[in-house]
């Protein structure tokens, strides 16, 4: 998400969202991770949730459908009415025109197995496009993109989510204006963005270029501009984060507080990264650190994802906790200053960034550490949920399944810290 991408099938694979790895990532990592990448379970459902379940024979099924028609009288009706003769209920129907053509977008109920594309096509659709929807989808056009504006407009790091939400199965990346460690050829796109088949441009208003793209389902004209108007919206709301504080009694008996973290921290942050040794710092970032200022702007950005940060009464930041949106993943990643560590600390940090992870929709969320970084270990085993684990040369990657997180721990952390 950073203007080192990675390439998921085949190609050089570079860590995306930490900027610090370009640098500093040993080799032992980077082959660990991109061997994970290629391996990983297939992308998450459209609206960000778990695949709904298969159907029982003899049921009805909530599809997703999406086919292109000529523009000219009966052709859409031509589709419905061969819906209807295989008793296809027609939920919810949109249209993109485009020219000569029309792409017509259904929400269905249909018996289990029923050939759509088979009935479409007799009918005079192509390019038909079939997913399994679910719930979520029921909510009319409208006021699904009203709750995305009303998310993205309490805080900048929904815009990503926003986006994918809004246009379905996609990766999302974000290049800054700036290249990082001087390297060349930033994208850079007009004022009103681009279209290209699969692939919208758009400016990022924090600086640098938005990139959305999705396999195989160009996008319509409509799509592009309700994702400009929701990028429109956000630059014009400039820069926030949620103002929510949770206050925490550590084992010990002191309390700590735990609140959102953006750019504006970024000094703290550097004071902190002062105070760490060596060896937490090559824990942290997997190889020899050089310069924060590199890299912390990055990580702490709402654009690339969310930070928690532990501070002490006296406002001194003590650890960070970043949520990272890797294109249709999410990272993990976490630092405890030295004199903090082993209490508690991390491990309730890492519980509130999972309960986020779980309340923006995220199947699963993964970490990659050292496998002599006990600490991190335990914290991660410390959750309570379904973890799994590679290893290569001594590099560690940690996924854990969210779907077995408890609901209410959903709502008194995800809610109250990450969108109150």
């Amino acid at each position: 998400m950073s203007d080192a991408m990675s390439t998921r099938h085949g190609g050089p694979a570079h860590r995306r969202w930490n900027p610090a790895g370009l640098a500093a990532r040993c080799t032992a990592a980077y082959r660990a991770w991109r061997v994970r990448r290629h391996g990983h379970a297939p992308p998450a459902h459209d609206t960000g949730d778990a695949p709904p379940p298969s159907a029982a024979a003899g049921e009805s099924v909530l599809w997703r459908m999406r086919t292109t028609v000529k523009d000219e009288p009966g052709a859409l009706a031509a589709v419905c009415t061969a819906l209807a003769e295989r008793r296809v209920d027609i939920l919810s129907l949109q249209t993109h025109p485009l020219g000569e053509d029309t792409v017509d977008e259904f929400l269905l109920r249909a018996p289990a197995g029923t050939d759509l594309t088979g009935a479409v096509s007799l009918a005079g659709g192509s390019d038909t496009w079939t997913e399994r929807a679910d719930a979520h989808d029921l909510v009319d056009a409208p006021t699904r993109v009203l709750g995305l504006a009303a998310r993205t407009a309490t805080d900048a790091a929904e815009l990503p989510l926003a986006l994918r939400q809004l246009l379905g199965r996609c990766t999302i990346r974000s290049q800054p204006a700036a290249p990082l460690f001087g390297r060349a050829g930033a994208v850079t796109v007009p004022a009103e963005g681009s279209l290209e088949e699969t692939v919208i441009r758009l400016r990022d208003p924090e600086g640098g270029v938005l990139t959305v793209e999705r396999p195989h389902l160009p996008f319509t004209p409509t799509e592009f501009a309700r994702a400009r108007a929701l990028v429109e919206l956000d630059a014009r709301l400039g820069p926030r984060i949620p103002r929510g504080r949770d206050v925490l009694t550590l084992p010990e008996g002191s309390d700590i507080s735990v609140r959102r973290a953006d750019t504006g921290d970024l000094a703290a942050a550097r004071a902190m990264h002062e105070r760490c040794s060596a060896e937490t710092l090559r824990m942290r970032y997997h190889g020899p650190v050089g310069d924060a200022d590199r890299y912390l702007n990055h990580l702490l950005s709402p654009r690339f994802g969310r930070t928690l940060a532990a501070q002490t009464a006296s406002g001194r930041v003590v650890a960070l906790g970043h949520l990272l949106w890797d294109g249709d993943e999410t990272e993990l990643a976490l630092i405890v200053e030295d004199a903090w560590q082993r209490r508690g600390v991390g491990a309730r940090l890492l519980t509130r960034l999972v309960a986020m992870a779980a309340e923006a929709g995220c199947a699963q969320v993964y970490a990659v550490t050292q496998a002599s970084n006990t600490g991190m270990v335990a914290a991660m085993r410390g959750l309570g949920l379904p973890l799994d684990y590679q290893v290569e040369e001594g590099t560690l990657v940690v996924t854990a399944r969210l779907d077995a997180v408890p609901a209410h721990r959903v709502r008194q952390f995800g809610e109250h810290i990450g969108r109150a």
